[in-house]
C-alpha cells in the first residue's frame, strides 16, 4: 500500500498556492511538510483527504484509507470522551477504544463532557479518533497545537506505534517530534504563481 501524488496544483481562494507536488508514501513511512504560514500545507493535505480537488495531477492510493486531523477536534461537547470516540469507532466499522484512551491517557477523562475538557485534553482526545478509525494512513494539519510536552511525546509515541504496525503519517507541524526517519517536504520551492481563478471550485470548503 502506498499514497502516491504525482504533478499535483492547488488552490485556496481560487488562487494557486503549490504546484509541481509529487511524493511516494510507502507502508511504515512518515512524511513531514514544511514551509512558513500560508504556504499552502493546509490546502494540500485537505486536498489529498478530498475536501477539496486538485487542480493538477494525480492522487493515488488515498480513497478509504486516510483519517484526517485538521484543526478542529471533530468532539461533540455533550457526549463524553467516550462517547466521542465510540462515536468514530462505530462510523469506520469498529468497537474498540481501549488503546486509544490508553495511548493518549484518556482513561481517567473517560466521563468527562467533551466541553468540560481543557484544549490540550480536547487535542488529545481529537487525535486519539486516529486509532479507532483503523486507517492505515494518517494525515495530521498541526497536530500538536494545544498540547504540553508530555501530550507531544504521548503524540509521537502513538504515531511510531502506528509506523510500526505498518502504517504511514502525514505531518504539517513545526515541532520536532523525534521521527528520525521522517521524509521532509518543504513546500516553499512548490509555490505557485498567485493567479487568480475563474470558477475556483475550493471555495466552499474555505
Amino acid at each position: 500500500m502506498e499514497l502516491r501524488l504525482s504533478d499535483i496544483a492547488v488552490a485556496r481562494g481560487g488562487v494557486p498556492v503549490l504546484s509541481g507536488v509529487s511524493f511516494t508514501l510507502t507502508a511504515g513511512a512518515a512524511m513531514i511538510l514544511r514551509g512558513p504560514n500560508g504556504s499552502g500545507k493546509t490546502t494540500l493535505l485537505r486536498t489529498i483527504v478530498g475536501l477539496q480537488p486538485p487542480l493538477a495531477g494525480k492522487i493515488e492510493g488515498a480513497a478509504d484509507t486516510v483519517a484526517y486531523a485538521g484543526h478542529a477536534d471533530g468532539l461533540k461537547a455533550m457526549l463524553s470522551v467516550a462517547e466521542n470516540l465510540t462515536f468514530w469507532a462505530a462510523v469506520y466499522g469498529r468497537r474498540d477504544i481501549d488503546a486509544a484512551l490508553e495511548a493518549y491517557a484518556l482513561a481517567p477523562l473517560a466521563d468527562r463532557l467533551a466541553g468540560t475538557l481543557s484544549a490540550g485534553q480536547k487535542r488529545r482526545a481529537g487525535l486519539a479518533r486516529l486509532m479507532v478509525t483503523g486507517r492505515p494512513i494518517w494525515v495530521l494539519d498541526e497536530p500538536t497545537v494545544s498540547l504540553d510536552v508530555d501530550a507531544v511525546k504521548l503524540f509521537a509515541d502513538a504515531v511510531r506505534a502506528h509506523l510500526r504496525a505498518g502504517g504511514m503519517a502525514l505531518l504539517a507541524t513545526h515541532i520536532d517530534l523525534g521521527l528520525t526517519d521522517a521524509q521532509v517536504l518543504d513546500v516553499t520551492p512548490l509555490r505557485a504563481a498567485p493567479t487568480a481563478l475563474h470558477g475556483a471550485s475550493d471555495e466552499a470548503f474555505l
